[in-house]
């Protein structure tokens, strides 16, 4: 039997290899319609895209560099996502399946060495049932528990996303991102339900820049320690003319709430092949 470290190392190689290719990799081999369209991301929102991958394509979406930082009551925390890659591809044209990654992550609490390790791995699902200038999706989101005991809480956990996209004239579009999950209990081992709401309006800001703002609002009802988060977050997003199956992301989530880290800033980086 192999050991769980060899498993997450083969894991995390194949994450950095994923990732490679994203940087790296040659010109996608779609078809000519379908590199007419600029590529649809996942990035760079909390917000999810009711869109699918094309079928028979394969999509990667890495969040390159992803930094929390937070302070509540004198205690600072600070957590990094790096390399992270969500591989997805296009089964048909109403579905694609997704990989997440996350082939390591830095944890750091003032008063305590910093931790690191190998993340949770999350497979996801898209099922378009609407298409057009109105969209609506259904993504089912299974998570499970690779991550080291110092970066996870060793539970398999799962929800429900509903992405909901309208296309506005005008170079406008608004997304909403119902979502229910079920989440371990951080005490014993219950389970609760956790809710959350995202709003996002994007606008292109020429041929090749779109700019987002995005309200984001969670609930989870945890009986040890209940939270309510919510976060006001600003996202930039180039698709170049000349790469149509390319496009590189900035973005910053500023906290709203006690419970919410204060700031989170990230860049990311996509293609389609």
């Amino acid at each position: 039997m192999r050991s769980n470290n060899s498993y997450r190392d083969r894991l995390s190689l194949f994450a950095i290899v994923a990732a490679a290719a994203a940087l790296t990799g040659a010109p996608a081999t779609a078809s000519a319609e379908e590199t007419a369209k600029p590529i649809c991301a996942d990035r760079p929102n909390k917000a999810v895209s009711p869109c699918t991958v094309d079928a028979g394509h394969w999509q990667v979406e890495v969040d390159a560099a992803d930094f929390t930082h937070d302070k509540t009551n004198g205690v600072t925390s600070e957590m990094g996502i790096w390399g992270s890659p969500n591989i997805k591809y296009g089964v048909n044209s109403k579905l694609d399946l997704e990989l997440n990654i996350a082939p390591y992550q830095t944890m750091r609490t003032s008063g305590s060495p910093m931790v690191s390790g190998f993340g949770d791995m999350t497979f996801r699902a898209k099922y378009a049932l609407v298409t057009g200038d109105v969209q609506v999706t259904l993504m089912p989101v299974l998570k499970a528990p690779t991550a080291s005991k110092a970066i996870g809480n060793g539970a398999v956990e799962g929800g429900l996303v509903v992405p909901v996209g309208f296309n506005l004239p005008g170079g406008f579009g608004v997304a909403l991102n119902p979502e229910i999950d079920a989440f371990h209990d951080g005490v014993g081992n219950g389970t609760h339900a956790a809710y959350a709401l995202s709003a996002v309006a994007g606008h292109s800001l020429n041929a090749e820049f779109t700019g987002a703002v995005e309200l984001w609002v969670a609930r989870n009802d945890d009986p040890a320690r209940p939270l309510n988060q919510a976060s006001f977050d600003l996202g930039l997003s180039w698709i170049p003319i000349k790469d149509q199956n390319l496009q590189l992301d900035a973005g910053t989530n500023i906290g709203l709430t006690r419970d919410t880290p204060d700031l989170n800033v990230y860049l990311g980086i996509s293609r389609r092949f």
